[in-house]
């Protein structure tokens, strides 16, 4: 294998970070973004203590979504970009253009410098929740060629960010792309070995059953990947050829259910899990609370119902192979066990 020059936006992120130990393990040479210079020392730290080989293959440049600053110049010489970089803020928002901007103008901004810098691809993250929010109940599986229905019920300003920023992303190959080739990833909900002191994403859910924040679980089912098998898409994604101009959709099995999350972390971890919620939230309580509490209205509209997936085109393409999502909760789990951790 050739290595190749890759930049890793947002290197302090949580699939970033394991997007970075495996280039790096592969012996690619490695750009990443971070949004001040007085980042970079935490996250490399963060990294090395992650098991970080090949340091000094690893560079650092400042550049921000929201800036044009900088990305010239963490472009620069690139081969390829792994555009991974983007807010996580699911549920309710004050403002939702503070989810959507940053994304879809921030992927604009680093695909304009992908294309002037000469890059052959750019492999962007995106989510499921550009796939299968706002449809009615069905027993259809979701793939890749499903998009959310932006109007549609129970669509958060996070959902609404990846969708428009992604529809944006593949208009800008379309119009004025240039040469430039684009992969987007679409994972379901991440979890899996937690960098550092911050938890982010879904290992978030993780978190609050561990530290007793959810004490009961509301009725809901969550289709679940491991960050490193969402690391190793994305960098076998960079290669391949057939992987130009496609969408992959990278889940695992059936959705779980909150409650199964709950005990696969109460087998796995034992008296280290004894917060763990035991009990279900009924529905018609979760409904209630809904209409004094705007930041569950989301959830009101999935209350029983488990997503259908197929994987199948990352199997074929890229030749993906993922780990049981129960491997990934408890990974998560036992990677949080006497940290003391926050949310990013």
């Amino acid at each position: 294998m050739i290595p190749q020059r890759v930049l890793v936006t947002g290197g302090s992120g949580f699939i970033a970070g394991h997007c970075i130990l495996q280039l790096l393990a592969q012996g690619h040479l490695v750009r990443t973004t971070v949004r001040s210079p007085a980042r970079e020392a935490a996250a490399r730290r963060v990294l090395t203590d992650a098991g970080m080989v090949h340091s000094d293959r690893l560079s650092f440049v400042a550049a921000d979504l929201l800036r044009e600053d900088g990305w010239a110049q963490a472009a620069a010489g690139m081969d390829v970009v792994m555009h991974v970089a983007s807010p996580v803020l699911p549920g309710r928002v004050a403002d939702e253009d503070e989810v959507i901007a940053p994304a879809r103008d921030g992927t604009l901004r680093v695909l304009r410098a992908a294309r002037d810098a000469g890059v052959r691809r750019v492999v962007l993250t995106s989510a499921f929740h550009a796939v299968s929010w706002g449809h009615p109940h069905s027993d259809h599986v979701f793939t890749e060629a499903d998009w959310t229905i932006l109007d549609g019920s129970g669509v958060d300003a996070y959902g609404r960010s990846k969708t428009l920023a992604e529809r944006a992303a593949w208009d800008f190959i379309a119009a004025e792309g240039g040469g430039l080739e684009l992969t987007t990833m679409l994972p379901v909900a991440v979890m899996g070995p937690v960098m550092g002191k911050d938890v982010s994403g879904s290992n978030y859910i993780v978190q609050r059953m561990l530290d007793g924040a959810m004490p009961v679980v509301p009725n809901l089912f969550i289709p679940v990947v491991d960050v490193r098998d969402v690391a190793s898409a994305h960098v076998t994604a960079m290669t391949i050829p057939a992987a130009a101009g496609e969408r992959f959709l990278l889940s695992n099995g059936r959705a779980l259910s909150l409650k199964e999350i709950g005990a696969t972390i109460r087998a796995a971890l034992g008296d280290a899990a004894k917060r763990v919620p035991t009990r279900a939230l009924p529905d018609i309580v979760v409904r209630i609370a809904a209409r004094f509490n705007a930041e569950m209205r989301p959830f009101v509209s999935d209350l029983g119902y488990a997503k259908k997936t197929s994987n199948d085109k990352a199997r074929r393409v890229l030749g993906w192979t993922p780990r049981e999502p129960r491997e990934a909760i408890v990974a998560a789990a036992t990677s949080m066990v006497g940290r003391t951790l926050s949310k990013s």
